[in-house]
């Protein structure tokens, strides 16, 4: 076990290793959460756990059951969290060459590749560091996830009722962790408030689940315009030619 921290310490340095099992901390608390609400809600005790293993994504899962428990059609649910995971296809042009060669390598690293180990593997500028860090980042999350949806699920068994321990907001609060890094940009900004207000109009008169897929009206926002930092960087290169 010393071993493998000294190799593990070595190959990304005690700060990166150090934050990498913060996350894996965090993210195994939100799966317990996952995993609760999940079987509370009535859903089989094997759901979860399945859902964690073949999809590991947390904003789908509960993206999925949350559609799903609040009466939603389960197409629409799926659609949901589909449209959810569509950030995964930039992410694989980004992050493809830490991979390695051969199909399984790539199949297990697409499957690892969600947003901390993407963004632990982008941070690095050696291509080394980027390998090691997606690989350790995927493979302790992996873990630490699965884990914490099956500690959650059987504790699920017994809480009859999420509310009152709070994790019913771990549903919005994981969505609006997702969103937070994005509304620097205004044309973002903007979107998601084009989003949230066909959300809300509709929801009353809509079945559940399609006010969320009507939401995405608000992506159409961004193609008439480009972002904040796109903008702020021709113009610097502007006045640099002009002042040269």
């Amino acid at each position: 076990m010393r071993s493998i921290w000294r190799t593990l310490t070595n190959r990304l340095g005690p700060g990166l290793l150090r934050d990498v099992l913060l996350v894996c901390a965090a993210n195994g608390l939100v799966a317990a959460s996952f995993g609760a609400i999940a079987v509370s809600s009535g859903l089989p005790l094997w759901l979860p756990m399945l859902m964690s293993v073949i999809v590991f994504a947390g904003a789908a899962q509960f993206m999925f059951v949350g559609l799903i428990t609040s009466g939603g059609n389960p197409i629409a649910a799926v659609l949901a969290g589909l449209l959810v995971n569509a950030r995964h296809l930039p992410f694989g042009f980004a992050v493809g060459d830490v991979f390695g060669r051969g199909r399984t390598r790539r199949i297990v690293g697409a499957h690892l590749m969600i947003d901390e180990t993407v963004a632990f593997a982008l941070s690095q500028q050696d291509a080394q560091r980027r390998r090691a860090a997606f690989w350790t980042c995927g493979i302790a999350l992996f873990v630490c996830w699965n884990l914490g949806v099956v500690a959650g699920a059987f504790g699920g068994t017994v809480i009859s009722d999420t509310d009152a321990l709070g994790l019913d907001a771990a549903f919005p609060a994981v969505l609006l962790a997702l969103v937070l890094p994005s509304l620097k940009d205004r044309t973002t900004r903007l979107a998601v408030l084009v989003g949230v207000v066909v959300a809300l109009a509709s929801a009353p008169l809509l079945p559940p689940g399609v006010p969320v897929l009507l939401a995405l009206a608000g992506v159409l926002v961004t193609l008439g315009g480009t972002p904040d930092k796109t903008n702020k960087t021709a113009a610097s290169e502007a006045n640099r030619e002009g002042a040269s």
